[in-house]
């Protein structure tokens, strides 16, 4: 424990007089100080002029990271015949139908995103309460409801994030691992800003972006400058 708390102190020490910095400065800056002893996760958090108890200013989408999140991820697919097949073949971990929607109500949820058929969907719909709660459940709206298995399971696989606003009106993130190059963590922020900002719901007044802070995993946040997220 004395160690852990010598770390945050000297990482509290560093980020003194840091109150709002461009984006290269943040990720310089959190990775001088990330000494845990895993590759901690370069984290997000969006503050946005949203109340997504209103439909008309709910936030959700994805972006491709140009960098990849440096994650591995499991993805599991609600697919039949010649698209299992399909799914399979694009790398996807688990592939089913009744055999699937039974493990999960059994409680095996070992994966991280979930991709179904549209033929699937009657059946995938039992698993709401499940998988709802989770931010599992497929969704055409960001893709993971779709004749085009392959095209998902890659883009799931290769660097693809999902966001939605929570409650208080904030998008949290992992957008990259602490070992990658600055350069790949400023452009991955960016293209992150990029969609959420083009994400912007047509009940939304005043000001969006009201904040963007980074961290990682272990360490304190530093807030950007908006227009060096912006960029």
């Amino acid at each position: 424990m004395a160690k852990i708390g010598k770390r945050t102190a000297t990482a509290r020490k560093a980020f003194e007089g840091k109150t709002i910095v461009s984006v290269e400065e943040a990720v310089a800056l959190i990775k001088s100080v990330a000494s845990a002893k895993f590759d901690e996760t370069l984290e997000i958090a969006m503050n946005l002029g949203v109340d997504p108890r209103h439909a008309d200013q709910m936030v959700r989408g994805v972006v491709q990271l140009p960098n990849g999140t440096g994650k591995t991820v499991r993805v599991a697919v609600f697919a039949r015949a010649a698209k299992a097949d399909e799914a399979k073949a694009a790398g996807a971990d688990i592939v089913g139908a009744e055999d699937l929607l039974e493990a999960i109500q059994g409680g095996k949820i070992d994966f991280d995103r979930c991709i179904a058929t549209p033929d699937m969907m009657p059946l995938v719909g039992r698993l709401g309460k499940i998988l709802g709660p989770r931010n599992l459940m497929p969704n055409p709206k960001v893709g993971t409801v779709t004749m085009d298995v392959k095209t998902a399971v890659e883009a799931a696989k290769g660097g693809e994030v999902q966001f939605k606003v929570e409650k208080a009106g904030v998008i949290h993130a992992g957008i990259g691992k602490i070992s990658f190059s600055d350069e790949k963590l400023a452009e991955n922020v960016r293209a992150f800003v990029e969609a959420v900002s083009k994400a912007k719901p047509a009940g939304a007044k005043g000001a969006y972006l009201k904040k963007v802070s980074l961290s990682s995993t272990m360490g304190p946040g530093v807030a950007l400058d908006l227009a060096s997220a912006a960029k």
